[in-house]
């Protein structure tokens, strides 16, 4: 193991960190002033970002699989859903919620198929649901306070907010660990610049300009992805309940995001 669980989040957040704000200062973007739009973006960032690594981060740690994982982590679009229409009014149609059922049986298909479910530890499963909560609770958050939040000045924000919270835990809860080398600088830096700058800017871009209940069921192609990777750069099969599940996967997406025409009746 090249670092603990907790000090490899903390570089990255701080590596995150220190790229965005030197992009913002660069680019001459302004910082919110206003102490209420800063702890919104806080809170945010750290339900989303500092929860759900730190809850799926220390899951996998306890030995529960990564499969395991992606199927707990697969009920999010299922839980935006409900609070996006409890609390951003977002109206949830038959046609969203049998995608979301289609959508999550396809996942279950395809970590089904290719997970190692041998060990398992209850305090792990535990993480899980807590990593699936913040990033569902953050999502709805990142909507409803932080939607006009610009990529650069909020993400260096957000991203500090979660290395202060990791080195707190970091220092109560781990006694840390980390072997320098190549391997650990390349997942530092997949992990800070692809993760935590690119996929999560794109994920606030689509939370900005549309529904969060809608923009969640991307989160189903995560396993789908992942089989995707392994077949072209590992040689690994795909089986055909995976492919079945991969199917099922587009189709619930499709049923979720697909727009519903109106008509206006002439009288």
């Amino acid at each position: 193991m090249n670092a603990t669980a907790l000090a490899f989040l903390f570089i990255r957040f701080c590596i995150a960190c220190i790229l965005l704000t030197t992009i913002a200062l660069i680019f001459k973007v302004p910082f919110p002033l206003n102490l209420k739009e800063v702890l919104h973006i806080g809170i945010a960032g750290c339900l989303t970002v500092a929860t759900f690594s730190i809850g799926v981060y220390i899951s996998i740690h306890l030995g529960v699989s990564p499969s395991i994982n992606a199927l707990i982590i697969a009920l999010q679009p299922t839980i935006v859903a409900i609070l996006a229409s409890i609390f951003l009014k977002e109206i949830i149609g038959f046609r969203h919620w049998l995608g979301l059922l289609i959508g999550f049986i396809g996942v279950a298909f395809v970590v089904l198929s290719e997970g190692n479910f041998a060990s398992t530890h209850l305090l792990g499963i535990v993480m899980s649901i807590f990593a699936l909560l913040g990033l569902s609770f953050g999502n709805v958050y990142q909507k409803k306070y932080c939607s006009s939040m610009n990529l650069f000045s909020g993400g260096a924000i957000q991203t500090f907010c979660c290395a202060v919270i990791v080195c707190i835990l970091m220092l109560v809860f781990e006694e840390p660990k980390v072997n320098i080398n190549m391997d650990l600088v390349y997942a530092l830096l997949y992990m800070a610049v692809v993760v935590s700058i690119i996929s999560l800017s794109l994920l606030y871009i689509m939370i900005r300009n549309g529904e969060v209940s809608k923009v969640s069921s991307m989160f189903y192609l995560m396993p789908v992805c992942a089989v995707i990777t392994s077949y072209v750069f590992f040689d690994e099969a795909i089986k055909l309940n995976v492919i079945i599940g991969m199917i099922a996967v587009f189709i619930g997406i499709l049923l979720i995001n697909k727009k519903v025409k109106h008509q206006n009746l002439q009288k």
